[in-house]
């Protein structure tokens, strides 16, 4: 894996659906504060993508906008807190957070990492790579590798359902996205990331609780993204 946790199964039931639905939204809110032109804001372009995907309604999509924004009457303040630590036969990970209440995330995410260890700022960090990350659906006849030079992406390797995923650096993530869709590339996800430079291998024996922590991770509220330094 040495990259972002994706749980196979999750939206396979309404409340998990719901769950995944509602961390997008934040991340629509956080991303209108520096603007509501998705033109003009890449990060709210990429959230709106990542939420039409999921099949967010349109309605839904355009509250949170306003609400991000500062359109609407009703004010919310996420903020951004990340934690480090390792799970289960040590394997690293790295939680973001997008939290309006900063004691209450740190109360409940001691508690997730009972069976892990929740380290310090920079404990696990060192070992990863913080950089941008396209998953990407080839037009017919594409070659990955010519598309990724020409995009100007730094690295690529095989995705999901045949897809290709690029690797950029921070600042070129919505430049080589773009260089992408100009090439008829079809381009599934963008975000920043991060991704584990050496990551781990676990006993298959061991695998199912591994597993099982990342999912309590996954489902609080306050948790909006999971990377993991874990071998497939």
């Amino acid at each position: 894996m040495g990259a972002q946790w994706k749980h196979a199964g999750k939206t396979e039931n309404a409340a998990t659906k719901g769950r995944v639905l509602g961390k997008l939204a934040k991340e629509i809110i956080v991303a209108a504060k520096s603007g509501a032109d998705l033109e003009s804001n890449s990060r709210l372009r990429q959230a709106v993508d990542r939420a039409k995907a999921a099949s967010m309604p349109r309605d839904t999509i355009e509250r949170a906008i306003k609400k991000g924004a500062g359109l609407l009457d009703e004010t919310v303040n996420y903020e951004t807190v990340v934690y480090e630590g390792f799970g289960p036969h040590h394997v690293p990970v790295i939680v973001e957070c997008l939290t309006d209440n900063k004691h209450r995330t740190a109360s409940n995410i001691r508690l997730l990492f009972r069976r892990g260890h929740l380290g310090s700022e920079g404990s696990v960090a060192w070992d990863f790579k913080h950089q941008g990350e396209i998953e990407a659906t080839a037009p017919p006849g594409a070659d990955p590798e010519t598309a990724a030079i020409e995009a100007g992406a730094q690295d690529l390797e095989p995705g999901e359902h045949g897809r290709t995923r690029f690797f950029t650096e921070m600042h070129d993530l919505d430049t080589v996205s773009r260089a992408l869709t100009a090439a008829k590339w079809t381009v599934n996800h963008a975000a920043l990331g991060w991704k584990a430079k050496n990551p781990v291998k676990v006993d298959p024996a061991h695998r199912a609780e591994v597993d099982k922590f990342f999912e309590e991770l996954d489902e609080d509220d306050d948790v909006q993204n999971i990377f993991v330094g874990l071998e497939p």
